[in-house]
């Protein structure tokens, strides 16, 4: 098995591209790549090492002997080491070891580009294809209808390895993906989610980072089946219907010694000086974005997900600490840009490039910024100064939102401002309002557990929660488990605990979720304009003293209009006057408060009547019942 140097991936345009920082698609060339030649089958190996002495391919097939197959450097100053081995065959597991050349430093190293590793705590790479046929053609075509930003969308968070486990006398185990793909998808599909998103599925060496600590960044972990499993998954998704999302991290990457850390005796990927390439937080490097080859490496990988797997978008975190290069640090502990600011100018750039990348190429799809400051125009397009994302995580309104609802009722009343504040700067952005992983774990308490009361009033203000989530202006996002009201925390190690769904308080919640999904989803009032002011109107922001709230939502035409209304204390409110821009009647369409989501069933028997009774500057009104804790939604039918 020698090495041949005369077979080659590379041309010199695709040099020109990585060293340019604009190949979008280096995963064809870097990395491992089985394929036949006129001498037989073997494997092509290609890795940026610039600073390396000595790179080889080490592995079983040679007793892991750094001499035996040594790669040989281009000629083009690119730092790139390739070479094809005979009879190296799929599924063969290996690691490239690298003697650098400005000291005596010896490492062997995973393949940044492997398309699959050994499952954890192993850590090497392995051989692997993509051979898979896919049946999501129908969705493929469509896509666009659901992943627009005019189309409904509520997305389903899912660590896939905690959603549902295998019952504790068979290990706990997680289930596989192609388990997930038949469960998940129709447990997704019933419950009415447009989408799912998946935190990290990258490999990642430590189980813990819920894959926020990523190694693998062309390969879904291992430990839920090969990437041909993955694809299943995301194939059985789409054949339901349902969008698919990924958690992408392109800020920072671990210390472990067979990732991307001091990758050939040098910091490659990160920065040198600790000021600027580590993360005193994450105790975790962050990527140098301003070096060409970590830009091509890292757009590659947001453009492999969307193609080779069929993803529909991609939520990039931690975009805040991109941004800033004081991010997490004190003064004296970060190092100014050169016109003296905190800006990551180089981050800046980068971003902007990954994203007119994503959409340059795959149109159809979204990305989503988890960026947590006032930074502007996030979700505006590059050509006019913006970041160039599809969304915004709305942040402020997670905070103040949960906030909010944690308090006493009899106190609400003093911070009512926190409600109507997000409506000042709604438009501002694209917004997503997230309800998310990080809102229920680290002694933050599951959403239920947050809701002040007793177990009455906690489930009844966990549906009033979800109702105006879903009738806020913006895209909707909710947590696994949040959607039957779990108490604990949630635990990446266990399961869900599904078992509360044998109790009528739990199955209310879900039945409500489920229902509140669906109408949703069928009135265009509540998505069609949620990124513009015309798509919302106060009918009431200033009843402070009752903690009551009410808006309309609106669509194309006065037939699309919504009228939903809050009360966020326990006190039930008869004869309540709203007023209402049209005369006819209006439906009561979802009642949180109704008997088969857990209520007391206080409320208006399905509908209400518009009289000509001036109210709030409109020419009509209704008088209504208001529920406890609850939240009204009506549609408008003309008489």
């Amino acid at each position: 098995m020698k090495v041949r140097y005369d077979i080659s991936l590379f041309t010199d345009y695709d040099i020109f591209l990585f060293k340019q920082g604009n190949h979008s698609r280096f995963y064809e060339k870097c990395g491992s790549h089985p394929m036949t030649t006129d001498g037989g089958k073997g494997t092509f190996f290609a890795v940026w090492a610039p600073n390396a002495k000595q790179v080889a391919v080490v592995g079983d097939f040679n007793a892991w002997t750094p001499e035996s197959h040594t790669l040989r450097p281009r000629d083009d100053e690119s730092g790139v080491w390739e070479g094809f081995i005979p009879g190296i065959a799929e599924g063969t597991v290996y690691k490239y070891h690298i003697i650098s050349s400005h000291h005596d430093y010896r490492v062997m190293k995973g393949d940044p580009f492997a398309f699959y590793w050994e499952t954890p705590p192993k850590t090497a790479s392995v051989v692997w294809n993509h051979d898979y046929e896919w049946s999501d053609s129908e969705w493929m075509t469509n896509r666009h209808q659901s992943n627009a930003l005019d189309a409904p969308m509520s997305i389903y968070e899912v660590h896939l390895g905690s959603w549902r486990r295998v019952a504790e006398d068979t290990g706990n185990r997680p289930l596989s993906y192609r388990e997930l793909a038949q469960q998940l998808s129709e447990y997704v599909s019933e419950m009415g989610f447009t989408h799912v998103e998946f935190l990290p599925i990258m490999e990642h060496p430590f189980y813990g980072s819920w894959g926020y600590q990523t190694v693998g960044y062309f390969a879904p972990t291992s430990r839920y089946g090969t990437p041909q499993d993955f694809m299943y998954l995301i194939d059985r998704l789409h054949q339901h219907g349902i969008g698919v999302i990924l958690d992408w991290v392109p800020s920072h990457f671990p210390s472990d010694e067979h990732g991307l850390s001091y990758f050939d005796g040098t910091y490659l990927y990160e920065h040198a000086d600790p000021q600027k390439g580590f993360h005193p937080e994450w105790q975790s490097y962050i990527f140098n974005h301003g070096r060409h080859e970590v830009q091509t490496f890292l757009i590659s990988s947001a453009l492999f997900w969307l193609e080779r797997y069929h993803a529909d978008g991609l939520r990039v975190d931690a975009v805040a600490s991109m941004l800033y290069l004081d991010y997490a640090r004190k003064d004296g502990e970060w190092i100014p840009n050169k016109y003296g600011g905190n800006e990551n100018i180089e981050a800046i750039n980068f971003i902007r490039s990954l994203n007119e990348a994503v959409y340059a190429h795959h149109p159809h799809t979204q990305t989503f910024a988890e960026e947590s400051t006032a930074w502007p125009m996030v979700s505006r397009p590059t050509y006019v100064g913006g970041l160039g994302f599809g969304m915004k995580w709305n942040m402020g309104w997670m905070h103040d939102t949960l906030d909010y609802f944690s308090k006493e009722p009899i106190h609400r009343k003093y911070h009512h401002n926190q409600l109507t504040f997000s409506i000042w700067y709604a438009f501002f952005e694209n917004f997503l309002l997230p309800l998310s992983h990080d809102e229920v774990v680290h002694g933050k308490r599951s959403l239920i557990a947050k809701m002040p009361g007793d177990d009455w009033q906690k489930f009844a203000t966990v549906r009033l929660l979800f109702g105006y989530l879903y009738a806020h202006p913006g895209k909707k996002l909710l947590f696994m488990g949040g959607e039957f009201a779990q108490w604990g925390e949630w635990y990446h190690e266990e399961s869900l605990d599904w078992h509360l769904l044998e109790y009528a308080p739990h199955q209310g919640v879900r039945k409500w979720v489920r229902d509140l999904n669906h109408l949703y989803k069928n009135e265009r009032a509540l998505y069609r304009f949620d990124f513009e002011n015309r798509g919302f109107e106060w009918v009431d922001c200033h009843d402070w003293e009752g903690s009551i709230i009410s808006f309309l939502r609106e669509g194309d035409d006065h037939d699309d209009t919504m009228l939903v209304v809050c009360n966020f204390t326990p006190v039930p409110r008869y004869r309540y006057r709203i007023g209402v821009p049209r005369e006819g009647t209006w439906w009561e369409v979802l009642n949180s408060d109704a008997a088969e989501y857990g209520g007391s069933g206080c409320g208006n028997g399905g509908r209400a009547e518009a009289e000509t009774i001036p109210s709030y500057g409109r020419p009509f009104s209704l008088s209504i019942t208001l529920p406890p804790l609850g939240i009204l939604l009506f549609r408008h039918e003309n008489p």
